[in-house]
């Protein structure tokens, strides 16, 4: 393994559209990268994506792969940031939660990180039944209400599930997040 790229040959999709928070998407982009990764920006739109940061609108992402092109399958880990507008207008889009429920199939159980209000497309996908997991405090009750064991803690790790709460915690998420694409498939 090659020490300053450990992740070389490992391919990660990031799923986001508007309204993603910047720095959940970039924070771990960027982690993701320096540590050999190739990273695809999936949307359900070509194009560009504008994040949000505070109370505006932030920086464009050029979107790589259109979400109708790929499958889990081609991809090694999942990331999905947070921010309020990303994961709402997500968890409403059929081909966002069938992509997210291949990484958890029985043949796949590939890590997956999800930050902030990301979760919420955690529960729309159905796959937090007996998890530990965190998120941003006001979608706590959704996710136990999807099944989930809710903590309040900076980062939970959960059998290849990567969760934090808010970009304060980016860096315990993204040590985690690169240990779990690290490692690989997790079984049950």
């Amino acid at each position: 393994m090659n020490e300053s790229k450990p992740l070389a040959g490992k391919k990660v999709a990031i799923l986001a559209t508007d309204g993603f928070e910047q720095s959940e998407l970039t924070s771990p982009r960027n982690a993701l990268l320096n540590a050999g990764a190739e990273v695809d920006i999936v949307s359900p739109q070509a194009g560009n994506i504008t994040g949000w940061s505070g109370k505006s609108w932030a920086e464009e992402v050029t979107v790589d792969k259109v979400l109708a092109d790929v499958k889990a399958e081609y991809y090694d880990g999942l990331v999905l940031p947070g921010g309020l507008i990303n994961p709402d207008t997500l968890r409403q889009d059929k081909q966002a939660i069938n992509f997210i429920q291949g990484f958890f199939s029985a043949d796949a159980n590939k890590p997956v990180a999800a930050i902030c209000h990301g979760p919420w497309l955690l529960a729309e996908a159905g796959v937090l039944k007996g998890r530990k997991v965190t998120s941003f405090g006001s979608i706590s009750t959704d996710l136990k209400n999807a099944g989930a064991d809710w903590v309040d803690e900076p980062v939970v790790v959960d059998n290849g599930l990567v969760t934090s709460r808010n970009p304060d915690d980016l860096p315990a998420f993204n040590k985690k997040l690169l240990e779990e694409i690290r490692e690989g498939r997790h079984h049950a």
